[in-house]
């Protein structure tokens, strides 16, 4: 396998380009499945170590910090020193902290252990779909970035079924110890096969970074803060921390030629369309996946086996639909497809609000699968439109926003869903579900303003600048 220079043909030749997608899949997998899987062991963790509730939390709340305070500041470090650099730099520190985390003997250790994977997860996510851009030739992007997001999607839905598994034949750190061969398989791959790109000539920006980090990183806690009930002064001054070092960033990323927070790209139409599509959508299904296994327990009855099988069809449609529509975006406007796509969402989310009392399993499963498919046909659309609307030495900016637009949305959807709990402890759980189909419309509506006259200058902007760029090449 020979390193080629993506900046001298367009996507990598074969057959390295299948050992690089290869790649990008194993790291993308492993960071999404370790956000899922230490829920679900979580009582079992806490046990063993003899915490409590309250701290062991940490387990989770430290890996979601550490990615959510470093991904745009390593998505612009990818920009300076090279997306592949960042990622095998990524994939080797998650590794590393994975093995950590599988000998930690203590909380504590667990819990640093865990910050330090998240870090990792970090230079993982963080310029994974700009590598993907250079990895595919661009008249296959839109199917490279189909099979990029049918990855997220599947790691995200077996994440708990994965965990169930190994905790049903073997201790919690096996959970973790899982990864350090595959990441260390993938380390070597990605050094082989990656793809070089250009390096851009600015410095990085430490002071940035650091606003980003308290912006991000404090507004999440004071999200969090509201959905858990935390006393109202505490809320106030986490919101107002955030609020102030998210408008000191955004003076200084209006002074910056090649801002960390990517206003430049904010100000292209249809790039802004796509990550407020982004943030509504993923909202949308936050709320959803956090709310249908409590619905499906205390308002019909199931258990925990009958509710994975029923819940199975929703990940089951989108490998189906991901594809779908990578092929689809080569033809028809991502904002119609998009559009199409959450309406079909709005309408499985309804659907399941709306459950007779005595369910039978198809009524459940049809459902399901209706969901799935209306997300997995707007996922694709949309995120190729973001990563295709950058400039190509902007690819690691569009990706760090699409990471961030995803943790925000899922954020959000999170704490409203706790919020929703504790104030109807009865009828929560369909509250939310229908506030998901508020969301969920509210994102069609935003994809379809991509098809109107400003939204049509952004996608003239994106054909322009792919032409100039297949002209120069």
């Amino acid at each position: 396998m020979s390193t080629v220079t993506i900046e001298q043909a367009d996507g990598l030749p074969l057959p390295q380009r299948r050992w690089a997608i290869l790649t990008i899949a194993l790291g993308i997998t492993m960071s999404v499945i370790d956000g899922a899987i230490a829920n679900v062991a979580l009582p079992t963790i806490a046990a063993d170590l003899d915490a409590s509730p309250a701290f062991s939390i940490w387990i989770v709340n430290g890996y979601q910090l550490a990615i959510t305070i470093s991904l745009l500041p390593l998505a612009s470090l990818g920009e300076i020193v090279g997306y592949r650099r960042v990622y095998l730099a990524g994939l080797a520190l998650f590794t590393v902290a994975s093995a950590l985390c599988a000998i930690a003997h203590s909380l504590p250790l667990l819990t640093v252990a865990r910050v330090i994977q998240g870090f990792g997860a970090a230079g993982i996510m963080s310029v994974n779909t700009a590598l993907v851009r250079f990895t595919y030739p661009h008249a296959l992007l839109g199917r490279g970035i189909a099979r990029n997001a049918l990855v997220v999607a599947v790691s995200a839905a077996i994440g708990p079924t994965l965990a169930s598994g190994i905790l049903a034949v073997g201790s919690w750190p096996w959970l973790f110890a899982i990864n350090v061969p595959i990441g260390a398989v993938a380390v070597a791959l990605g050094a082989r096969c990656l793809p070089h790109t250009r390096l851009a000539a600015h410095s990085f920006d430490w002071q940035s970074a650091g606003l980003s980090a308290v912006t991000f990183g404090v507004g999440i806690f004071a999200v969090d803060s509201v959905g858990h009930g935390e006393p109202l002064l505490t809320c106030m001054i986490e919101f107002a921390v955030a609020a102030i070092a998210g408008a000191a960033l955004i003076w200084r990323e209006t002074h910056m030629a090649v801002p960390l927070l990517p206003i430049d790209l904010l100000r292209i139409p249809i790039f802004a369309l796509s990550i407020a599509t982004s943030v509504a959508s993923f909202c949308a299904q936050m709320l959803a996946f956090v709310a249908i296994p409590f619905y499906l327990q205390s308002r019909f009855g199931y258990s925990a086996v009958h509710m994975g099988l029923l819940i199975t069809p929703w990940p089951i449609t989108v490998t189906f639909a991901a594809p779908l529509a990578g092929r689809l975006v080569e033809h028809y406007p991502a904002g119609l497809l998009g559009g199409i796509g959450l309406l079909l969402f709005a309408g499985g989310l309804a659907s399941l609000a709306m459950l007779p009392a005595e369910p039978s399993a198809v009524d459940v499963v049809w459902r399901m699968a209706l969901a799935g498919f209306g997300f997995g046909l707007f996922q694709t659309p949309n995120n190729r439109t973001m990563i295709a609307a950058a400039p190509r030495q902007r690819s690691g900016g569009a990706s760090g926003m699409l990471g961030t637009a995803r943790l925000l949305g899922q954020t959000t959807g999170a704490a409203l869903v706790a919020l929703l709990l504790g104030r109807y402890p009865q009828e929560g759980t369909r509250i939310a579900l229908l506030a998901g189909v508020g969301f969920a419309l509210c994102g069609a509506l935003l994809s379809m303003l991509r098809l109107s006259p400003a939204g049509a200058r952004g996608a003239e902007h994106v054909r322009v600048q792919e032409g100039q760029r297949m002209k120069g090449e």
